[in-house]
């Protein structure tokens, strides 16, 4: 049976034990929400002893089931003060899987703020290593000396100096299967929970584990040679994600109105073509970066890549839509080589690119630099994760920086910066903005499937109608999907298809021997969203946190559309215990 370790980073010791039947059934996003709420006193400080971050990887992950990487990590978030599940690929999820173990939890803090460790894990067991000589570090450097020190094939999860200064927009950077720091659960600012627990990385050996158990080989064979197919041969996860990346979605989304510029005054960014996924997928051919590959092993979408500038050199790994679209229409920079340094100043430094970059037009709203300003903007930024105030600032996410700057147009909800969808021109997403647990979210409903893809049906983006039932449908899908490991982008095949959630169905039967189906993987989609609304509701999050700034009331071009959704609205979307 998998095993549940528990982490005292004050004693630095760690006890064993096999997890409940009730966490047993559980995975993922399912597993880190269920402990949080049932150990994490929910009015904590996110920064204090008695909050608890949980990493588990999925139901299906050191599976050979195809996309089933992706790690879960949760806590009570020092961004928006209630539950959070941040979620990230690289090799840690895969690999702690191969150990036999379901979860860990790093418990209680180190009596010092500069007492730093490293986690090794490995089939011997778990032991804490001092972390002095990294401190101060950035990931990159840390990633690189941790995998000398420990093997190149090791799994690495670190903060950078982010972390380190428990800012609130601190990313946990997970190395991708080339060792770059280009995966991150990025959101909510985790980075600075793991912070405060004086953990600088968590490293991962799973040299001579045995293989994941599976109850029924060649049921698992057979469901997973079908899921493969069903991935491979869908247009969006099939073939547009592999060759354009998720920047595939920048000239559709503006040419959709609906590309948020200048910090959301308009829906159409006039530079649009030069940080598409077109131009990207052209410089990387002719720069000889790489076009496609997979954020952790048996990834066949593969919408990872590696981009360099002019002379061939690396600038960044993993880079991705939300990423272009924050330092880029959101703040009129349109030069795709500076908006690659931003992203890798941010994944160095350890911070979550949607709120910096969102932070960023912020500072620009305020006069601090000009829009458009792609070289003052490397500037500030690069001062994150150092003593300069103005890193701090912009470290600490977008409400903090309208807070620091004095500026009323901030895009929050629930303090976490609303990305790349002008929720008046995609009203499905913007409801899952306004609802979502974990604040504003794309990847809690991604409703742009049905608003704009033409994805699992089709719903008027620009129209009320059926907003609030997809959006809360997407939801609960998006939170299975969560537990199991797989990796979100498999929604756009199990949407078209009939066969996409009974073929998930059975590759866990077939794992863990059961009989599952498909209203079950619903029935754990609510539960996971109930569990969650009800720790926020401890915390003392209320209806007044679920809505979006009066600045989404203002008029947007160039559809001529408003926010127009009540309170009482939006309420219906909400799944709640």
């Amino acid at each position: 049976m998998a095993q549940l370790i528990r982490i005292n980073t004050r004693e630095k010791t760690h006890t064993s034990e096999f997890p409940s039947d009730e966490l047993t059934a559980l995975g993922g996003r399912g597993l880190t929400s269920k402990i949080v709420l049932d150990e994490v006193p929910a009015t904590c400080h996110a920064l204090g002893r008695d909050n608890k971050l949980v990493i588990a990887p999925g139901l299906l992950s050191g599976t050979p089931a195809t996309n089933s990487g992706r790690l879960s990590v949760g806590a009570k978030s020092p961004l928006t003060g209630g539950i959070k599940e941040s979620n990230a690929g690289g090799t840690v999820s895969q690999k702690l899987a191969r150990l036999g173990i379901k979860v860990l939890v790093l418990e209680d803090r180190p009596r010092a703020i500069d007492d730093w460790s490293v986690v090794v894990v490995t089939k011997e067991g778990v032991r804490m290593e001092s972390a002095g000589a990294y401190a101060g570090m950035g990931t990159n450097k840390i990633i690189a000396g941790l995998q000398e020190k420990y093997g190149d094939k090791t799994g690495v999860m670190c903060i950078g100096p982010a972390g380190e200064q428990r800012l609130t927009a601190a990313s946990i950077q997970v190395a991708d299967p080339s060792g770059r720091p280009g995966r991150a659960a990025g959101r909510g600012g985790l980075g600075a929970v793991l912070g405060s627990k004086g953990i600088k990385a968590i490293v991962v050996d799973d040299q001579g584990a045995d293989k994941v158990a599976i109850a029924d080989l060649d049921a698992f064979k057979t469901a997973n040679r079908a899921w493969a197919k069903l991935i491979t041969e869908h247009p969006v996860s099939g073939q547009a994600l592999g060759e354009y990346g998720t920047a595939v979605l920048v000239n559709i989304i503006n040419n959709a109105g609906a590309l948020p510029t200048q910090n959301f005054r308009s829906g159409h960014f006039d530079h649009a073509e030069d940080i598409s996924g077109e131009t990207l997928n052209a410089l990387l051919k002719q720069r000889k970066g790489i076009v496609r590959e997979g954020c952790h092993p048996g990834c066949v979408i593969k919408c990872s890549q590696c981009y360099n500038d002019k002379d061939g050199k690396v600038i960044t790994s993993g880079f991705e839509y939300e990423t272009i679209w924050a330092f880029g229409a959101h703040t009129l920079i349109h030069d795709l080589d500076d908006i690659a340094r931003l992203d890798a100043l941010c994944d160095d430094a350890g911070v979550d690119t949607i709120d910096t970059g969102v932070a960023l037009g912020i500072a620009m709203e305020a006069g601090i630099l000009d829009w458009g300003d792609s070289k003052k903007a490397i500037e500030l930024v690069s001062k994150i994760g150092t003593d300069d105030p103005m890193g701090r600032i912009l470290g600490s996410g977008a409400a903090f920086a309208g807070q620091a700057f004095g500026v009323d147009r901030v895009p929050v909800v629930k303090k976490q910066a609303i990305p790349a969808y002008d929720p008046r021109a995609v009203k499905g997403v913007g409801i899952t903005y306004a609802t979502s647990p974990h604040g504003a979210d794309h990847t809690s409903g991604y409703a742009v499937t049905a608003n704009i893809l033409g994805v699992g049906g089709s719903v008027d983006p620009l129209k009320k109608d059926g907003q609030i039932d997809l959006s809360k449908n997407l939801q609960i899908a998006t939170a299975a999907i969560d537990a199991t490991g797989l990796c979100l982008f498999v929604a756009f095949p199990v949407l078209d298809s009939e066969n996409g959630v009974p073929l998930i169905v059975d590759m866990i039967n077939a794992q863990y021997g059961l009989s599952l189906t498909p209203d079950d993987v619903v029935s754990l989609g609510i539960s996971i969203l109930e569990n969650e609304n009800k720790f926020n509701r401890m915390a003392g999050l209320t209806e007044k946190e679920d809505h979006l700034p009066e600045m989404f009331l203002e008029n947007l071009k160039p559809h001529d559309v408003t926010w127009d959704f009540s309170s009482e609205e939006l309420q219906q979307a909400k799944v709640s215990a």
